[in-house]
């Protein structure tokens, strides 16, 4: 018998009291340049209270006024607002705050640390700060952006990660000690998202410095989770990273998977690579299949693909986002308005949500300022136009300053019931929540860029286009550009041939045609068959020797097409409206 959702007529309840810039009685949108500027006064008021009160500490505790440390002592949330600074149009403040990281940041220390959120928060902001510096007036050394003081941050950072993808499936452990690698009692359980989400950043990182090492384990690990799907195409919430096997079987696109498919999808788009693209849309049928019901999406047993959770969870509203960057407009955005309702019930999205009872989940009821429903929100304004996502932006306004602002910044919500709030500003807030709203309302920012103007660089291995748009979101909001991935890689692909012809020479010296089939042919690329060690830059030569010959990939040059154009075939949805 299908399994069908009774939502309630209560969860249709009004909105928040009008406001000046909110729709009025003939209908008219939320006014775009009010709503950023209030947008913009509340990074202020966050990001100062933090620097006067935090800093150098990872976060801001709002109701005390003081800091604390908590994902390893990077003053994360710095690092955090650094691409906020500048896409809110700050270069002075940019510029100041790469001085001061460079001088106080340091990665060789005795800490624990979260593999996933080190590589999203700090390899992802040091990278897009890094690709950014140039525009934010940074004065840039010989060779950026293959070279420069924020990249080598970024590579000295996931260098210490890179211990923890040294296991017998290439899936990562989830923390690694920074000075001594992963403990010997470390729990080899991670979530998926966990082993699925460094493709974008790892990518990127091999691009740059020429290292491939990055993107090998990162690659591999999206391959292993792939081979360990069910036979009806689902993924598990958590996994055995030592032996392969499913430790949470529980099925969706929530906590615990949901960045694994949008790495998919975005590593799909930044590399051109049609082999993720084909994998995110086999999970992406099995997922309308056995976890969609009505516009909504449940937790599936992933073998049998029942019912094990009829709930919504907050980290799920990236969904409707990620739909719009393949395409699926229509199904978006009746996601999207199903989620929005939750919204406008409680002025923000509790973290469960039973979707049967309309209400709560018991001990779920907090709402951390997330994110994804105005991401969501962004993408498929930026997609349709459709003033019903302003909206849902004028309500985040709103709610959040209502609720959640107290002197030193804005707390997290307790629970939306009473409006309780807890001690905590997350560094995404900065990051990502204010970042999209922002980006919602400004339809002109640098970041929405179609095309129609770019910057021509030069680098020790030729010319090359930045800053034509395009821009790849990590999952904490931090924008790459896909040109960036180009400007590096003439001079080594050229370095790589050299060395493979030199091998094919003395090689026939002993078997005239044992390798010469191998270096003259070209395919795609495929995975190590087995475990790897990926320890120190010597591997750096063994992976080069192992690498299969290279499709030919051209410099970016000044495009016939506007750039984007050019993902548009995988998705994009940065382009404007005609």
């Amino acid at each position: 018998m299908p399994f069908r959702l009774l939502v309630p007529l209560g969860l249709l309840c009004a909105l928040l009291p009008l406001h000046h810039g909110a729709p009025g009685p003939d209908g008219t949108a939320p006014d775009p340049a009010h709503y950023r500027e209030r947008v913009k006064a509340m990074f202020y008021h966050a990001y100062d209270s933090y620097l006067e009160n935090a800093f150098p500490y990872d976060e801001l505790r709002p109701l005390t006024c003081d800091g604390h440390d908590t994902w390893g002592s990077f003053s994360l949330t710095l690092i955090d607002a650094l691409d906020t600074l500048l896409i809110l149009g700050n270069v002075s403040e940019f510029q100041r705050v790469v001085e001061v990281l460079q001088d106080n940041v340091d990665f060789d220390i005795d800490v624990n640390a979260s593999v996933f959120e080190t590589n999203i928060r700090v390899v992802g902001g040091l990278l897009s700060a890094h690709l950014l510096s140039k525009k934010a007036g940074v004065e840039v050394e010989a060779g950026w952006p293959c070279s420069g003081p924020l990249l080598r941050m970024a590579e000295e950072a996931a260098r210490k990660l890179l211990p923890a993808f040294q296991t017998p499936t290439g899936m990562p452990y989830g923390t690694v000690n920074l000075l001594h690698g992963v403990n010997p009692g470390e729990t080899p359980v991670t979530c998926t998202a966990g082993i699925g989400t460094f493709i974008v950043e790892f990518a990127t990182l091999s691009s740059l410095t020429g290292d491939p090492v990055f993107e090998d384990v990162a690659r591999v690990a999206l391959m292993r989770l792939w081979e360990s799907r069910s036979d009806i195409g689902l993924v598990g919430n958590h996994i055995d990273v030592l032996t392969g096997k499913w430790v949470a079987q529980d099925a969706g696109i929530g906590a615990g998977v949901d960045s694994y498919f949008e790495y998919l999808v975005k590593g799909a788009i930044l590399l051109q690579d049609k082999k993720l693209m084909a994998m995110f849309l086999e999970y992406n049928k099995a997922i309308r299949n056995y976890t969609r019901f009505d516009d909504w999406y449940l937790w599936v047993q992933m073998y049998k693909g029942t019912v094990s959770m009829p709930v919504f969870q907050s980290l799920e509203a990236y969904w409707p986002g990620l739909q719009s960057l393949i395409g699926d407009i229509d199904n978006a955005m009746r996601t999207f308005l199903n989620y929005y309702t939750v919204w406008k019930q409680f002025g923000g999205l509790p973290e469960f949500y039973n979707i049967p009872q309309g209400y709560t989940v018991e001990k779920r009821e907090g709402y951390p300022l997330r994110p994804e429903l105005i991401e969501s929100a962004m993408y498929l304004y930026r997609a349709t136009g459709d003033p019903t996502l302003l909206e849902l932006g004028r309500d985040a306004v709103e709610s959040i300053e209502k609720i959640s602002k107290v002197e030193c910044g804005f707390a997290t919500i307790k629970d939306l019931r009473d409006h309780k709030l807890d001690n905590r500003m997350e560094s995404f807030f900065l990051a990502e929540t204010v970042k999209y709203l922002y980006l919602l309302f400004d339809p002109s920012n640098f970041i929405h860029n179609n095309g129609s103007t770019f910057d021509v660089v030069i680098t020790p291995y030729g010319e090359c286009i930045l800053g034509a748009g395009g821009y790849i979101f990590n999952t904490e909001a931090h924008p790459i550009d896909p040109a960036a991935l180009h400007c590096c890689r003439r001079l080594k692909e050229e370095q790589w041939e050299v060395e493979d012809l030199m091998r094919e020479f003395y090689s026939l010296k002993r078997n005239r045609s044992r390798f010469h089939k191998k270096s003259m042919s070209s395919g795609p690329w495929e995975p190590p068959t087995g475990p790897g060690t990926f320890s120190s830059s010597e591997n750096h030569d063994q992976a080069r020797e192992k690498k299969p010959a290279k499709r030919k990939i051209p410099l970016l040059s000044c495009p016939s097409r506007p750039f984007t154009s050019k993902l548009a075939l995988l998705g994009q949805v940065f382009l404007d409206s005609s």
